[in-house]
């Protein structure tokens, strides 16, 4: 008999293990970068415009590589994809590691962005063919969980480790991780792939009124992130005169919130339904949105903060498991052309939260605007009338 340490797992269980795994390691490696921005900026003399150029080179790569990485993954299938996407988390640990240079910081923050589609898209794929729908929903969500995961530790363990082990130390530490993720890319996928299938053309997919559905709540929900990161801080700074480890620890309940509920509401909407657990999202938000700027007392900001966390899993666990659905309901696999809909939806959000909130508070001031984004998600349940999977 096969001792049990040397079996290998169920595909199922390798799916998720080999896509957790890898979520995990892209969100740890991209927040490392976070805590020692101000010694980048001191050591090379960046301007604010230089920084944001770093930041956003990311976005940039993710979005230029969002639809390629997609049709190759369709068309050649998932495991060729994530080994090259492990290639350029390799690089870009090399490189941060040993840069010096402006200029290859920036590129070592393109090619994470190039990774991230790589291991994003092809791992929601991955899920997508292993589990049905009636667990895809609670398979997603802990995959979601465990990057929420790596931004939760990433931060505090790359300043930690910077402040007492040295500037190199955190990059070490990727460079083990991107060694564990790939043992679990290169031995737990499977060497051959199923039949995709009928492969569906991106407007036919942007044609489907779930899909649309959900890609709109996907970009209200990181429009939702975007907003509170670019909004409270400053609120609480000022109101509150919070300490930025406390404005952190906040931020930190959202995410721990968010991180545990997001297994719970794919799991909820395999049982009752996709739209159902979105619609209670939306009624949430209107509910929650306003809390943390009109609460005064520290410990109730960060129950509300809990609360927005928990309220962008209701919104956003829901958004990945239904438009699977509805590629499977077309007789088709193309799920990572799908997921490429929603990887566009998020950055969009991500883009527009922070312009929209920040005239938002400069205009109405900070209770207000909230106020009115909640009602921005209670008017979108009239997007979301008619619906019933």
């Amino acid at each position: 008999m096969v001792p049990w340490i040397m079996r290998r797992p169920s595909p199922q269980t390798a799916a998720l293990l080999v896509t957790a795994l890898a979520f995990h390691v892209d969100m740890l490696l991209y927040y490392l970068l976070v805590p020692l921005l101000p010694r980048y900026a001191r050591d090379l003399d960046l301007n604010p415009m230089q920084v944001g150029i770093l930041f956003g080179s990311y976005a940039v790569a993710l979005l230029l590589a969002t639809f390629p990485v997609a049709a190759l993954t369709d068309r050649y299938g998932r495991r060729a994809p994530m080994l090259w996407g492990l290639a350029g988390l390799a690089a870009t640990t090399l490189v941060f590691a040993v840069s010096k240079q402006y200029w290859l910081l920036v590129l070592a923050r393109f090619l994470q962005g190039i990774a991230g589609a790589a291991t994003w898209l092809p791992g929601m794929a991955l899920l997508a063919d292993h589990f049905p729908s009636e667990s895809r929903g609670r398979a997603m969500g802990t995959a979601f969980a465990a990057a929420n995961l790596g931004v939760l530790i990433g931060p505090p363990i790359s300043g930690f480790l910077d402040q007492h082990a040295g500037a190199s130390a955190p990059f070490l530490l990727g460079a083990g991780l991107v060694a564990l993720d790939a043992a679990g890319r290169a031995f737990l996928l499977p060497e051959v792939e199923h039949v995709r299938g009928l492969r569906l053309p991106f407007r036919q997919l942007l044609s489907n009124p779930v899909i649309r559905l959900f890609a709109g709540a996907m970009a209200l929900g990181s429009g939702l992130w975007g907003l509170l990161e670019s909004t409270l801080p400053l609120d609480m700074d000022r109101r509150l005169a919070l300490s930025p480890s406390q404005i952190g620890l906040c931020f930190a309940a959202a995410a721990l919130a968010h991180t545990f509920t997001s297994p719970l509401m794919g799991r909820l909407s395999d049982r009752i339904g996709r739209v159902k657990v979105l619609r209670m999202g939306l009624v949430l938000a209107l509910v929650m949105l306003p809390l943390p700027a009109l609460l005064s007392k520290t410990w109730m900001v960060v129950l509300a903060m809990m609360g927005l966390g928990s309220t962008a899993s209701f919104v956003m666990s829901p958004c990945s498991p239904a438009v699977a659905d509805q590629v499977e309901r077309l007789g088709s696999q193309s799920f990572a052309s799908a997921f490429s809909i929603l990887n566009l939806a998020y950055s969009v959000g991500l883009m527009i939260g922070p312009l929209v909130g920040g005239a938002l508070v400069q205009g109405l001031g900070l209770p207000w605007a909230l106020g009115l984004c909640g009602l921005v998600f209670a008017g979108y349940l009239f997007a979301a009338r008619g619906f019933t999977s």
